[in-house]
């Protein structure tokens, strides 16, 4: 039988919202240390780079029940009232990545459709980090990776969630190699939304045929 990763719902509930470049919280830790190890040694053979939603991936149960926890009601009351935000009846969008290509970090906001992001990093802490590459930093504009005001190493069971808006820059110097995260994204109910959720659904089938290839 698998026991369940039950995240730290407490610590992001008493986690401070920071509002330098932007309100966002980050919780260290939010996947417990014995949490984590199990949850990387029980992560997808990643193909290539890019995002998978969990339908095209061969997941374990004990990462698919963390996929079902994350998506549930729990963590989107929290998000709510801690941003002051109506999330009831919101789209979820979830997507994993297990490596990093030269291309992706580059300084971005992101859609306008996706009204929170929650990005949750499944990594162990070593060596790897110290350069700051992959290392995610939340801008004070849109032309200078090194113009920050927070960095968020991408280890350690930490989450880091914002509400998207006009100044949401974020991205990472050039990091190529083994970088896993679950995305989680609460989106708008319109068109724009629900086009990009047909698009995460034909990417779902691709990448399965692919793996299936």
């Amino acid at each position: 039988m698998t026991i369940p990763i039950i995240p730290d719902y407490a610590a992001l509930e008493n986690a401070a919202v920071a509002t330098d470049p932007f309100p966002h919280a980050i919780v260290p830790h939010f996947i417990g240390p014995q949490d984590l190890r199990a949850a990387v040694a029980s992560l997808p053979v990643f193909a290539s780079g890019g995002s998978y939603p969990p339908s095209a991936l061969r997941l374990s149960p004990l990462i698919r029940d963390l996929v079902a926890e994350l998506e549930g009601p729990r963590l989107r009351d929290i998000i709510a009232a801690k941003f002051g935000l109506d999330l009831h009846g919101a789209p979820t969008m979830l997507t994993l990545r297990g490596r990093t290509r030269a291309q992706d970090g580059r300084i971005h906001r992101d859609s306008v459709c996706k009204r929170v992001t929650v990005l949750l990093y499944l990594n162990v802490d070593d060596t790897t980090w110290t350069r700051h590459e992959g290392c995610l930093r939340l801008l004070r504009g849109e032309h200078d990776i090194e113009d920050y005001a927070t960095e968020v190493a991408p280890v350690n069971g930490t989450l880091l969630v914002f509400p998207n808006g006009t100044n949401t820059w974020h991205g990472h110097r050039r990091y190529v190699g083994a970088r896993n995260t679950i995305q989680l994204n609460y989106m708008t109910d319109d068109s724009r939304a629900r086009g990009e959720l047909r698009r995460h659904r034909l990417s779902a089938l691709t990448k399965r045929l692919r793996i299936a290839a």
